[in-house]
């Protein structure tokens, strides 16, 4: 036996003009001719197959009807035994302490632990560090396993696109300088048509969304590898090397850089730069500055991706002592009344604590710089079976983040944002 079923006439206009094959959730349909303007309903015939639904049932095989019957009669299935699980043999028997706390509440279970989780990390966290050089095929850095200098035409691409595809937009470029172009006071650095500039305006016509971060300071350009202008007597001239650095920025910026990020540890760089950014035009391009850049032996595999080694002495001059916290706060002063816009703390795990302190002390966004040398020992330590390199990396991305990074420079980017999406890691 088939049924009826009346529509209204705002449902009859919804059905008009549809075919009844667009409609087999009603069953078979039957045509109903119009009876006039003032037709008030529609019959739609309803196969008996389909009125009858079959009776959901539990799994002791009894109806819901019949369970919720039992229900108003008084008649309740008897509960589970409870179960408590046996301590092993040789536990002692003793009274449960009388604690009113007890946090271990709040970790039994993967879903409870999720719920009170303070620090999360996502892609959007993280910077990934290219080295890139004219040439045309991608060159493996052995110190740095994983970690090529790119092919700024195609390599650079590639790499570019599969980070995009697992959630990293943000990118900071180190360039490899052949060294016939080094000089002393390192003008290459502000070349409208050099790497940097070609690279930002490829990547920006490839890949507008994306977020361009480009280092400035002299020492991949600088014949004597340091970061400024080196006088005879080996002293590096600060006021002079400002000035470069301020052309350097502003070529960056005019190729489409979004942030321009000075590394130099000059003082009054970071002043010089926003007023030669701002007289060219350039309010909207972001300071990164390296805040507390610390004079740090975890660089190495770095300057050899880019064969920048100080040809004499080291950065102790201009790079911080590592012993030193209290006067991370005078630079954090500093760069923020010259108009920082972000403040980074390079290198990162080994210096948690000035993280925090940066992050106690400004309202700015925080970045932290996990550096070669760090990358490099977790590669080091997965390779040889010593550390599980993946659940490493997590946890020393998650630690800078906790210490307060808002975003972190690191080579692991792309690989860790592959485990975030919750694919496997390469």
């Amino acid at each position: 036996m088939a049924s009826t079923v009346s529509f209204s006439p705002a449902n009859v206009q919804m059905l008009q003009g549809r075919s009844c094959h667009g409609h087999a959730a009603f069953g078979s349909c039957s045509a109903v001719p119009r009876t006039g303007p003032r037709m008030r309903s529609v019959a739609v015939r309803v196969s008996s197959e389909q009125e009858a639904a079959p009776a959901v049932r539990a799994p002791s095989g009894r109806s819901i009807e019949e369970c919720e019957a039992d229900a108003v009669a008084g008649r309740f299935p008897a509960p589970p035994p409870l179960v408590r699980p046996k301590a092993p043999e040789g536990t002692p028997q003793i009274r449960p302490l009388d604690l009113t706390k007890r946090p271990r509440r709040n970790r039994r279970s993967p879903a409870l632990r999720a719920a009170f989780q303070e620090t999360t990390i996502s892609p959007a966290n993280l910077v990934l560090p290219l080295f890139i050089h004219e040439g045309e095929d991608d060159a493996p850095i052995g110190a740095m396993p994983g970690c090529y200098r790119l092919g700024w035409r195609h390599g650079l691409l590639d790499e570019v696109y599969k980070s995009r595809d697992v959630g990293v937009n943000s990118f900071v470029l180190f360039p490899k300088v052949p060294d016939a172009l080094k000089s002393q006071s390192g003008d290459e650095a502000y070349n409208d048509n050099g790497l940097v500039p070609r690279t930002i305006r490829l990547l920006k016509d490839k890949f507008p969304d994306i977020v361009v971060y480009t280092d400035v300071a002299l020492d991949p350009y600088s014949s004597d590898g340091h970061d400024g202008i080196v006088r005879e007597d080996g002293v590096i001239m600060n006021d002079e090397t400002v000035y470069q650095l301020c052309k350097q920025a502003v070529s960056q910026a005019r190729a489409g850089a979004d942030v321009v990020s000075p590394s130099d540890m000059m003082d009054g760089r970071v002043g010089a730069i926003r007023a030669a950014l701002d007289a060219e035009g350039f309010h909207d391009v972001s300071i990164m500055s390296y805040t507390a850049k610390y004079a740090s032996s975890f660089y190495g595999p770095f300057r050899e991706a880019l064969d920048s080694n100080p040809r004499f002495g080291d950065k102790k001059t201009y790079q911080m002592n590592p012993a030193n916290y209290r006067e991370a706060l005078l630079e954090t002063a500093a760069d923020e009344a010259e108009g920082a816009d972000i403040l980074l703390v390079k290198p990162g795990l080994p210096y948690l604590d000035i993280i925090r302190l940066l992050r106690d002390n400004s309202a700015l966004p925080i970045a932290a710089y996990q550096v070669s040398g760090e990358y490099s020992m977790i590669k080091a330590g997965g390779a040889l079976n010593m550390i599980d390199e993946e659940k490493v990396m997590m946890e020393s991305l998650m630690c800078l983040r906790r210490a307060g990074a808002d975003i972190i420079l690191t080579y692991f980017a792309r690989q860790a944002a592959t485990v975030l999406c919750g694919m496997r890691s390469n």
